[in-house]
């Protein structure tokens, strides 16, 4: 059973991801929050597996909130989906900076919510390759020039391969035909590289793809 945080300081919005996600046999809404003071509180004591943290509520806003959850090594296995009512929102890839795992729209099709859910708890990929090639050019236009990353030099040639694949926004079966490799071999690259690197998902990857100069502004494909 996957168990789900609520935090938005609207109370329909909760309402209706409550509606949606407590229909399902595999996913249960552990608890909510209208703020983030009380997302965090809520986190420590329930332990959820996914936070839906919206990003702009009072007292903390989600963005704070995030990076203290995933600051704290006892909340290591609590992954955070932020929610925002534009693609684009200014602080979306901080988000992702801060230990976020992805980001939703918040009339996102109801769909595509529950497969989100599902993928962060399975740390498979939940930005679309689309929406990772629009936070790379995001990136590229607010970042300065990127430091050598050492931690790369633990890598064999092939996660670094890999890596840089992650980083241009392909998915495991692009990345699997690419190699001319199958699928489950291309996801055990990517994650042997997230372990090695430290990387709580897919989506910090691609940050730290980046930010070690391994993926560069124009390389998006």
């Amino acid at each position: 059973m996957i168990r789900v945080l609520l935090a938005d300081d609207q109370s329909l919005v909760r309402a209706g991801f409550r509606a949606l996600l407590d229909a399902q046999p595999d996913i249960e809404v552990a608890g909510e929050a209208a703020d983030g003071d009380e997302a965090l509180r809520k986190v420590r004591e329930l332990r959820p597996d996914v936070v839906l943290m919206d990003i702009r509520m009072p007292l903390l806003d989600g963005l704070a909130a995030t990076r203290r959850i995933t600051d704290d090594d006892a909340l290591a296995g609590v992954k955070v989906v932020m929610l925002t009512t534009f693609e684009l929102d200014e602080y979306v890839f901080e988000a992702i900076r801060s230990g976020a795992s992805g980001f939703l729209v918040k009339d996102t099709e109801p769909d595509e919510l529950l497969r989100a859910v599902r993928a962060v708890v399975e740390g498979d990929a939940l930005l679309s390759p689309g929406v990772t090639r629009r936070l790379i050019a995001e990136f590229a236009a607010r970042s300065k020039e990127p430091a050598a990353v050492g931690t790369l030099t633990e890598l064999t040639e092939r996660e670094r391969e890999v890596m840089a694949l992650v980083g241009i926004g392909l998915s495991n079966e692009e990345i699997a035909r690419r190699l001319v490799v199958s699928p489950l071999t291309a996801k055990t690259h990517v994650s042997r590289t997230m372990v090695k690197l430290g990387a709580r998902d897919r989506a910090q990857l691609v940050v730290l793809a980046y930010e070690s100069g391994l993926v560069r502004p124009g390389w998006l494909g």
